[in-house]
């Protein structure tokens, strides 16, 4: 089954400033949702070029077993409730893949992002958001607008190693299936 939705969410920033702000973002989420032994794990975040095509490429594995309702972890399966997010960020267009390597082949989310410096107004947008995460960048504004590129690269080593640190120790954190 193929579903696609469209969202186009005007901001009040420049494409090339809300990269930075996204990245941010993305950062910043990272650390609130991880610890407990779960959230977010970096497995890579480097450069990457392929037909002409260049950016950062990062794949992440996702463990999310108090996001699900409880009824749900008492039938799913060793494994199941682990998902990899591969992202290929070619600025301004990013292609993301999430997939579950316990459903192997027979589940895959294929996200496509197309940023335009516009009002939303273009034919054939194809803005796939996320209304929640777009809601922090812009709350975020003021602690992201003056950073660099470069500082968003130290960043990411920087909350790639807290990551792995905050999820073997402490509570859970972020929303939980009991959040509802």
């Amino acid at each position: 089954m193929v579903l696609i939705k469209e969202f186009r969410i005007v901001l009040p920033c420049s494409v090339e400033e809300y990269q930075v702000g996204q990245l941010f973002s993305v950062a910043e989420t990272s650390k609130n949702n991880t610890g407990g032994g779960e959230g977010i794990e970096v497995l890579k975040n480097e450069p990457y070029e392929r037909e002409g095509e260049r950016g950062q490429f990062t794949h992440k594995i996702y463990h999310l077993q108090s996001k699900v309702p409880g009824f749900i972890k008492m039938f799913a399966p060793e494994g199941s409730l682990v998902v990899h997010e591969r992202a290929w960020n070619a600025y301004p267009y990013c292609r993301t893949v999430i997939t579950n390597e316990y459903m192997k082949e027979d589940f895959f989310v294929k996200i496509e992002t197309w940023h335009k410096p516009d009002f939303g107004d273009q034919d054939n947008q194809e803005r796939r958001l996320f209304t929640n995460f777009h809601r922090q960048l812009f709350c975020w504004l003021d602690k992201w607008v003056d950073l660099t590129m470069a500082d968003i690269r130290r960043m990411e080593e920087e909350t790639q190693r807290e990551l792995d640190e905050i999820r073997q120790k402490g509570t859970v954190r972020g929303m939980t299936a009991g959040d509802e």
